[in-house]
């Protein structure tokens, strides 16, 4: 099987068994490498993913003047502090990471130089303009591409300012709080609904002075970082791939250790409770601010929920996975309130409609989805399209967990963007995983 090949994934011979760990955490990693690259002294960030997206925002920072040292899953990050992107100009390939480009944006917008942020086919479709206005606001100079990629950001004296989100967004709000670091005055963000809040306990965690508000947060301008250390705790929405798979093969017992169980992030847990999944945790801790512990997953029948508009900021990566959840439920599952699916790394709503391929009944609308799942039935046997997005092939791959026929995935090395040993995970609790040939 090819890195970017096709796969096969079909029923195990019995259940799922044993004991395993998924990568670290691929949005704090992000955020660890920027914010260590704008601390004064040396950041060491344990557990690094080594994923794609997160190595463009290595890339990146050391583009920007951070020096690196990388030790297996360790990295070492002398910051560069106030001198962070100061003067010249720089080119930022950020790959198919809109964290690095977003969260990125806000970082350079304080200091001095003219920084060009572009990176693949896939990122230069998505939105940027909601990172560049609020920018503009505090005084920098960005341009975008019609909206888009490449966007070129000359950084300068900014001022704080109050910003109401249109559109609930971590990445959008940490942009405005990475920014206010460099800014005069205090900078707050207020979103419609609550995103996932690394950036917050992050800042915190290396000096920064940050409040939080009811409705989102805000940081003091003029803050210094000092370096620290950042243990990364397993990535939550990699966990949610195999906690479903656990799901999805009756008499299945999983243990997934040392996850992180971020309120913010843990939304799909919530999800699946309700729909009657038996998911324990056990040794919960909390280390630099983090809680995490071991998810103990045991397969079992599941009954269809609805998710609504409110739900979505938190499971977003997550959807995916939770349709393939819903096709395997009883009764009809709906998703609401999901536009932001259609700008992700690919239309992930369109993407999941391949369950109809399945045998599953799907409709679509703009923002969301509905699930007819088959309860207890075994899916068809199908081929379908990654579309380049890791969380579809992984999310397809589950799905050939109840496919006696196996589901084949094409382009499935996109799994590796945040989850490289995907396919060796699954094959390691039983699944049978396998290249399909030509």
């Amino acid at each position: 099987m090819s890195a970017r090949g096709l796969v096969r994934v079909t029923p195990p011979r019995g259940a799922l068994r044993g004991a395993v760990t998924v990568p670290g955490d691929k949005s704090i990693a992000h955020r660890a490498l920027l914010l260590g690259a704008l601390a004064e002294g040396t950041t060491v960030v344990t557990n690094l993913p080594g994923g794609g997206d997160v190595r463009s925002s290595l890339g990146a920072v050391q583009t920007l003047g951070a020096h690196a040292r990388v030790e297996g899953t360790t990295v070492r990050l002398d910051g560069v502090g106030p001198g962070l992107a100061a003067a010249g100009r720089a080119a930022v390939d950020c790959g198919n990471s809109g964290t690095t480009m977003r969260l990125g944006a806000g970082l350079v917008a304080g200091g001095g130089a003219e920084v060009t942020f572009d990176g693949d086919a896939s990122l230069r479709r998505r939105p940027m303009e909601r990172v560049a206005a609020p920018l503009r606001r505090m005084g920098a100079r960005v341009e975008t591409t019609d909206g888009h990629a490449p966007m070129v950001v000359a950084g300068g004296a900014l001022a704080g300012i109050d910003c109401t989100l249109a559109v609930a967004s971590a990445q959008v709000k940490s942009a405005i709080l990475l920014a206010g670091l460099r800014a005069r005055g205090a900078t707050r963000v207020r979103e419609p609904l609550p995103t996932r809040d690394h950036t917050e306990r992050l800042l915190a965690h290396l000096g920064a002075t940050v409040r939080r508000h009811p409705d989102g947060a805000e940081v003091a301008g003029g803050a210094r970082l000092r370096g620290g250390t950042v243990p990364l705790p397993g990535d939550a929405s990699s966990a949610a791939f195999l906690v479903v798979a656990a799901l999805a093969v009756p008499g299945s017992e999983v243990r997934i250790a040392d996850v992180g169980l971020n309120p913010t992030r843990t939304g799909f847990l919530d999800v699946l409770r309700r729909m009657g999944a038996a998911v324990e945790v056990a040794d919960r801790r909390d280390e630099a601010g983090e809680p995490r512990g071991t998810l103990v997953v045991r397969g079992g029948p599941l009954r269809a929920t609805a998710i609504a508009p409110a739900e979505v900021p938190g499971t977003i990566d997550e959807l995916p996975i939770l349709c393939v959840a819903a096709a395997l439920a009883e009764g009809e599952t709906t998703i609401a309130g999901a536009g932001e699916l259609r700008v992700k790394e690919s239309d992930r709503i369109a993407a999941m409609e391949q369950l109809a391929a399945l045998g599953v009944g799907v409709r679509a609308s703009a923002d969301g989805l509905a699930i007819t799942g088959r309860a207890g039935a075994p899916l068809a046997g199908a081929r379908v399209a990654s579309y380049g997005d890791h969380r579809i092939a992984m999310a397809f791959a589950v799905a050939g967990l109840a496919a006696p026929d196996g589901v084949e995935i094409a382009d499935a090395g996109a799994a590796d963007v945040s989850f490289p040993g995907f396919w060796r995970a699954l094959a390691a609790l039983g699944a049978d995983v396998g290249g399909a040939g030509p």
